[in-house]
């Protein structure tokens, strides 16, 4: 038998304790990261008040922190070579921990926008180092474990952040939102010093990186992030503002690209986009954090909006779509030893487009019982399409590449959850508009069903109205509000039609992905 068939044949090593302990410690991390971004949104009307500042402002408590992670994904690859990794992750882990108490202490809007962007800025370095750290650590018939831990961090953290944040605001404050960082963070950065070993920096490279580049990709990409944050509540190209950074979203972009296609050393290599898989992946990427993020946004706002819940309710109704996958995370490494990735990928896919058909099918009266079924379908289908997928994006590439796709492949969710709620939002206004001025040219004051509808209501209110005239005047107020409500709810119907035919659409893109290699051997954690 030759040296090379004998290597071959030989036994593939086990991850070591300090292995598993690297990747939980990472994963810990992503985890503490992707739940920031959705945890203040169940307490964002309690932080503006606290804050003093409306709606609008409020805003950027979100988007401070979208605009910041947006610019250091990328980076990430490039910086953890340079910096190392031990040092890299355990200095942003323990920054991200210290915005997170600034968050808590703040006492001003300004002082909360800073320090969330902090967060973001240091949080996004943690997300795609976890991939790369389970591609790393782990030999390939156990990697499937690292990438299903790394994959439900990614769909369950964002499922339960409404959930936690809810029950932490209403039983507690706002400021435990951000004094919960204060547990995982420490406790990650423990790990991480522990379980890594200490590489020297590599100082002077820093002066020889593609600082073009990077300018370009910091200048286009938060651009791009705020335009689709704010769009709507700017009235889009109605707002100077909008088209001005609209403008240099496209010139840094475009600067972007093109700087690292011809650049000898870029920061990041957009070739790894060639390779067809990483390509479809990070499309595929797009669409799940467009479909995932727009689906958070429209439940809890139907549920606040139609339903009246409270934040403890809405957490409760969010919160099925994520704790049913601990359930189905054992069993996803098996799983996915036994299909193909591919397949797995269009069968969470056809979940999610179940769930989406189930809603469009909403009216009023559909309350927390009613919405258990279709979140239990999405928290089925979820894992099974992000955790293939985040298998397909990195496989068969060689280390180096590893990271950038990576970066892309997770900067591209982000910006996929910012596409998909913007464009929902907008299209959920628009909708309801359209259906009010529908429905209000169907009534007419005249008709016998009309009066007989202000009849029932302005008699409901004449124990708290004596005047006729005064309580068929505050029925016909009724009736506007109801065909508001009726219009809202055709406009949330329509979202789900929307995200469901938008998943239909992506299936063709699975059919260009890259048969992935199957590992041989039993499954083992140790």
């Amino acid at each position: 038998m030759s040296a090379a068939a004998a290597a071959a044949s030989a036994p593939e090593a086990k991850a070591s304790a300090r292995d598993w302990l690297a990747v939980f410690g990472a994963i810990l991390g992503a985890f503490t990261a992707i739940l920031d971004i959705q945890i203040t949104n169940a307490s964002l009307a309690d932080i503006q008040g606290a804050l003093g500042a409306s709606t609008e402002e409020g805003s950027w408590i979100s988007t401070a922190y979208l605009m910041a992670e947006i610019i250091v994904i990328p980076l990430t690859g490039w910086l953890s070579s340079v910096i190392g990794l031990r040092r890299y992750l355990s200095v942003n882990t323990m920054l991200f921990t210290v915005f997170s108490l600034a968050c808590a202490l703040s006492t001003s809007l300004p002082q909360m926008i800073l320090f969330r962007a902090g967060q973001g800025f240091t949080g996004g370095v943690l997300i795609p180092t976890a991939i790369v750290i389970v591609r790393t650590r782990l030999p390939k018939s156990q990697q499937t474990i690292g990438i299903a831990m790394f994959g439900l961090t990614a769909t369950f953290a964002p499922a339960i952040g409404p959930t936690v944040g809810g029950w932490l605001t209403d039983n507690l404050s706002w400021h435990y939102i951000f004094y919960l960082n204060l547990i995982f963070g420490p406790l990650a950065m423990g790990i991480q010093l522990g379980a890594f070993d200490d590489v020297p920096a590599r100082w002077a490279e820093l002066l020889k990186g593609d600082w073009i580049g990077i300018g370009l990709m910091a200048t286009g990409l938060p651009a791009l992030t705020y335009v689709l944050e704010e769009g709507q509540r700017k009235d889009w190209f109605g707002s100077q503002i909008i088209v001005n950074m609209s403008l240099l979203a496209a010139a840094g972009i475009t600067g972007f690209i093109v700087r690292e296609l011809m650049a000898e050393r870029p920061f990041i290599n957009l070739r790894v986009l060639s390779n067809r898989s990483v390509g479809g992946s990070c499309v595929l990427m797009t669409v799940l954090g467009a479909v995932s993020f727009g689906s958070i946004y429209i439940i809890p706002v139907y549920c606040a909006q139609i339903q009246g819940y409270n934040a403890q309710q809405i957490g409760y109704v969010v919160m099925w779509s994520g704790l049913p996958q601990l359930l189905l995370f054992p069993m996803m490494p098996l799983i996915m030893r036994i299909f193909d990735a591919r397949l797995l990928v269009v069968t969470g896919t056809l979940f999610f487009i179940a769930s989406c058909w189930i809603n469009v099918g909403l009216t009023h009266d559909v309350g927390m019982d009613q919405l258990i079924l279709p979140q239990l379908m999405r928290a089925i289908g979820q894992p099974l399409f992000t955790i293939p997928l985040s298998q397909l994006s990195t496989a068969g590439l060689a280390p180096r590449d590893t990271a950038d796709a990576s970066a892309l492949s997770n900067m591209m969710r982000n910006l996929g959850g910012s596409i998909g709620i913007a464009m929902l939002s907008t299209m959920i206004d628009r909708r309801e508009h359209m259906h009010f001025s529908v429905l209000a040219e169907a009534i007419t004051v005249n008709a016998t069903r009309t009066q007989e509808r202000l009849a029932a209501l302005a008699a409901g209110l004449h124990g708290h109205i004596a005047d006729q005239a005064a309580a068929k005047g505050a029925a016909i107020g009724m009736l506007a509000q109801q065909v508001r409500r009726e219009a809202y709810v055709m406009a949330y119907a329509d979202g789900f039609y929307i995200v469901g035919v938008s998943l239909v659409l992506s299936l063709g893109v699975v059919a260009i992905l890259k048969k992935p290699q199957r590992t041989a051997g039993p499954i083992e954690a140790h």
